[in-house]
């Protein structure tokens, strides 16, 4: 359904009295975050969820790294972490092995089959972001994209769970 701007939505920011609910940016991001996860769910069915997905291609590109890291690296609080991570296991998409030297932490690792369904979902990942993208020109996408990775990192620190970044175990020499 395409809403026609009102006037007041012409207004610059500065002037608006934010009458309109449709002028509200967290407003405008819940719908289109609403919008995401059901055509997610439309391209990839029940087998995942997005968080799911999210953290099942983090475990790929970082495999071994803890709960904590983890959670951190994909943005969620570290109890959803934990519980996402047992359903991931219980799945069989991702196994929890002991840290040697840190009993109390669980090393993760994606399985096989779990990285078998990362390689199943890229097509319809593909269809995703095109159909997300869809209502805007190519030169409008890659703008979009910019503002809105701006937007994130520069907000990340308002977050109730913010991005972190991975450390490294390597140090500088003087």
């Amino acid at each position: 359904m395409s809403r026609e701007p009102s006037a007041e939505q012409h207004e610059t920011t500065a002037e608006s009295r934010l009458v309109d609910l449709y002028e509200h940016p967290g407003h405008l991001l819940r719908r289109a975050q609403q919008i995401s996860v059901s055509l997610f769910h439309d391209e990839i069915g029940g087998v995942v969820t997005p968080v799911q997905y999210a953290i099942l291609r983090m475990l790929s590109n970082h495999p071994g790294i803890d709960q904590v890291t983890l959670a951190g690296l994909v943005a969620i609080d570290t109890s959803t972490g934990a519980t996402v991570c047992a359903r991931l296991e219980e799945k069989g998409l991702l196994v929890r092995e002991v840290i040697p030297h840190n009993r109390r932490q669980r090393a993760l690792r994606i399985t096989a089959a779990g990285e078998n369904l990362l390689e199943e979902l890229v097509p319809g990942l593909q269809r995703l972001r095109k159909r997300i993208l869809a209502p805007l020109d190519e030169a409008e996408r890659e703008q979009f994209m910019v503002l809105l990775d701006k937007l994130v990192h520069v907000n990340n620190a308002h977050s109730r769970a913010p991005l972190a970044r991975l450390q490294t175990d390597s140090c500088d020499e003087d």
